[in-house]
């Protein structure tokens, strides 16, 4: 066995998981340092995220420099081997390259829609009796406008009865959800809340009436509604209250659009 021949076939052995550990760190360290890791985790777990992924850079590193190879170690020779040898080398180049483009070609993405679609709407990731407290806080103050979409859902969850919101102005900034149930005239103006992780995230919204708003809006695209509450016109959906709204803006996408 030559010794060109070990190294080819240590390194096709090595090469897939180690190179794409060190994808993996790397791409976890760039996201925290670009201010993206919010994208994928809950801002609790930051700091723990990126110490462990520079302690695993460490580890990929030193995997690199120490070699340990199997005991009893062998490798046949001849050219047949070789060719194996070879392309075992180009798929582990392969794969590692693949990996590499596309963590670095695409662009961290939001969920979206097609996410929403898959979960019920307000149907969890609340912590309803802190997201209260949050929302009675800003109610108290009487600026109502203030109040996010995660304090509207949790106040709406508390009571839906229309004469305590008969007054009250909403401004909501979400991305468009149509209303599964009468998708023509309602539309959620929605968020995904996150306990732990993009895996775990939750759809929340609010209501929004406004008959024919795919003219003028697609779905996933980002706004600012505001108006006031109402009862729900709509005969099909399963909202009691929605917005009445005077305007929606379009607007740009968070640079944190998850709520927590």
């Amino acid at each position: 066995m030559s010794r060109k021949g070990t190294l080819a076939g240590y390194l096709a052995e090595r090469w897939r998981g180690i190179g794409l550990s060190l994808v993996i760190v790397v791409a976890t360290i760039w996201l925290g340092a670009t201010g993206q890791l919010g994208l994928y985790i809950h801002p609790r777990y930051f700091i723990f995220t990126t110490v462990m992924a520079v302690v695993g850079l460490v580890f990929v590193v030193a995997s690199f420099v120490f070699r340990t190879p199997s005991a009893g170690e062998s490798e046949p020779s001849g050219r047949r081997s070789a060719g194996r040898r070879t392309w075992a080398l180009g798929g582990s180049a392969l794969l590692l390259a693949i990996a590499t483009v596309t963590v670095l070609a695409l662009p961290p993405a939001t969920l979206t829609s097609a996410t929403a679609t898959q979960r019920e709407v307000n149907s969890g990731g609340l912590d309803s009796e802190a997201a209260a407290e949050e929302a009675a806080a800003l109610v108290g103050t009487g600026d109502y406008e203030r109040l996010s979409v995660k304090e509207w859902v949790s106040l709406l969850a508390q009571s839906e009865d229309p004469a305590l919101y008969a007054d009250k102005t909403a401004s909501i900034t979400g991305f468009v959800l149509p209303d599964a149930a009468d998708p023509d005239n309602v539309f959620y103006a929605a968020r995904f809340v996150v306990t732990c992780c993009a895996v775990d995230a939750q759809p929340i919204g609010v209501a929004v009436y406004q008959p024919g708003w795919q003219a003028s809006y697609d779905t996933d695209d980002w706004v600012q509604v505001t108006g006031t509450f109402v009862s729900n016109p709509s005969a099909r959906s399963a909202d009691t209250l929605a917005v009445l709204p005077t305007t929606i803006e379009p607007v740009d996408q968070p640079s944190d659009p998850y709520v927590y």
